[in-house]
């Protein structure tokens, strides 16, 4: 078969060339061949010239409200009391509307480009002159779940490739003993929709996330070492029960060429052979100075948590870490008088209150700690929630419900241009209405600056050529420096 019939029939990332025959051979060892000229070239796959080669991203789940943060809406503050709905024919997500309510928190402009932002986030404020904003984001679906998943993957169904996977699917990784793709949950819980959030969908498994465990630095992966009071197992031993175990894998394969989950497993092995040394060092935030430290301040009890997640995601990119998403906020539970993430039906004050602290401390951290080690240039971060909030509130009280015609999302680093907004929603942030924005064209903008046409990253899945963007998207270049 020439190799423009293979690609016929197993479309890929880029055009036909050496890489793509070994990416999507059938033969198997071809895919590990060309893993290890990903890793080596650090620049494979590309279909212009990157300016970012690295991912962070911080996903706020809960439904972030963008009249409270980010969106400066003066019309909402003039009718704050009055009715938002007069003839009474709407229904948000879980109410009927109540009356306007203005932020809870008062804007002001900063930094040179005199965008607004509110009192919620003094120390991102210092930052604004390096963040895009974009105004007019929306979702499909109000739905907790459903709506993560759009943001993570282009679809509301589950069973889709994450962002991350299609990075690492497109460029491979940078590191030779750490994953390519890594999630750091909140220490609270799993985000709505659990793992699925971050899973490789029909994908091959090696492009899925590894999770790791921030509450527990020497152990950061599940079932790396064997258990403390497991005390027959030493180093050498294990060694050599690995070397043992590959031996057979080898022999094994030797008449199996095919069995590319054999091909996976084998790697996986080699992969947890390494991370056993490399994660506990790249997870101890004990080699960074004080000061860095206190940056991130590691050592508050509400937003230390938050901070360490984001002091490591910079230690892993470092590193060579392709892609590492960040959570603020996990799952709802009724057990806390504080949400565990950003829904805040009932109390918007207390909930976004704690919530807009531990962000506010974690992501401004990162972006002056990026800046100050040479590294924000090269490296794209993203913060995102899954839908914003209404600009009425909740029955009488000071909540707010869910809303996915409007949200704000900020981008920074890696060719983005700082100071900057774009689209708009209406007077109140009801709706977006000016250059109204969906995760395809976010993911088009952070791939295309990664390197990689949006349209051109596929894969061939029952009988689909499959993209992260689905059928949409475009590249938002007013954010592009």
């Amino acid at each position: 078969m020439s190799i423009n019939e293979h690609r016929h029939r197993h479309p890929v990332a880029a055009q036909a060339s050496r890489r793509d025959f070994l990416r999507s051979a059938a033969g198997g060892f071809g895919s590990l061949a060309l893993s290890a000229m990903l890793a080596g070239e650090g620049h494979a796959g590309l279909h212009h010239t990157a300016k970012a080669k690295r991912v962070i991203q911080i996903f706020c789940p809960g439904g972030l409200s963008q009249v409270d943060t980010f969106d400066y809406k003066p019309e909402l503050a003039r009718r704050d009391g009055t009715p938002f709905d007069s003839d009474g024919t709407l229904q948000f997500f879980a109410s009927k509307p109540g009356n306007c309510r203005g932020s809870h928190w008062k804007f002001r402009r900063h930094g040179q480009s005199g965008l607004w932002i509110s009192d919620l986030f003094p120390r991102l404020a210092t930052c604004i002159d390096d963040m895009a904003f974009l105004y007019s984001m929306h979702s499909k679906t109000a739905l907790h779940g459903p709506a993560c998943f759009m943001m993570n993957t282009g679809f509301t169904l589950p069973g889709f490739p994450s962002m991350g996977s299609w990075v690492t699917y497109g460029l491979g990784s940078e590191a030779d003993d750490l994953p390519a793709f890594v999630v750091l949950p909140d220490p609270r819980g799993l985000p709505p929709g659990g793992i699925i959030n971050w899973g490789a969908g029909f994908l091959p498994a090696q492009f899925q996330a590894t999770t790791l465990d921030t509450t527990d630095p020497q152990h950061p992966i599940a079932d790396l070492f064997p258990p403390r009071g497991f005390v027959e197992v030493t180093p050498p031993s294990d060694r050599a029960g690995l070397d043992f175990l590959q031996r057979l894998n080898q022999i094994h394969l030797q008449t199996r060429s095919a069995n590319t989950q054999l091909e996976a497993r084998i790697k996986a092995y080699e992969m947890a052979a390494r991370l056993q040394l490399s994660a506990p060092e790249a997870t101890d935030l004990s080699q960074e100075t004080p000061s860095i430290r206190e940056l991130y301040q590691t050592e508050h009890p509400e937003i230390g948590p938050f901070g360490k997640q984001c002091l490591l995601a910079r230690r892993l990119v470092q590193r060579g870490v392709r892609f590492v998403q960040v959570y603020c906020g996990a799952e709802n539970t009724t057990a806390k008088k504080i949400r565990p993430n950003w829904d805040s039906h009932e109390d918007l004050p207390r909930d976004h209150g704690y919530w807009g602290a531990v962000l506010d401390g974690g992501a401004s951290a990162l972006l002056k700690d990026l800046k100050q080690q040479g590294m924000l240039d090269e490296t794209l971060v993203i913060c995102t929630t899954e839908f914003g909030r209404q600009p009425a509130s909740q029955g009488k009280g000071f909540g707010r419900d869910h809303n996915a015609g409007a949200f704000t999302a900020w981008m920074a680093g890696g060719g983005i241009k700082g100071g900057v907004g774009y689209g708009a929603t209406d007077e109140l942030g009801f709706k977006a209405i000016q250059s109204p924005t969906y995760s395809y064209d976010l993911h088009a903008t952070a791939l295309h600056l990664l390197g990689i046409d949006h349209t051109r990253l596929t894969y061939y899945h029952n009988g689909i050529e499959r993209r992260l963007t689905d059928v949409h998207g475009h590249v938002i270049k007013d954010i592009l420096s």
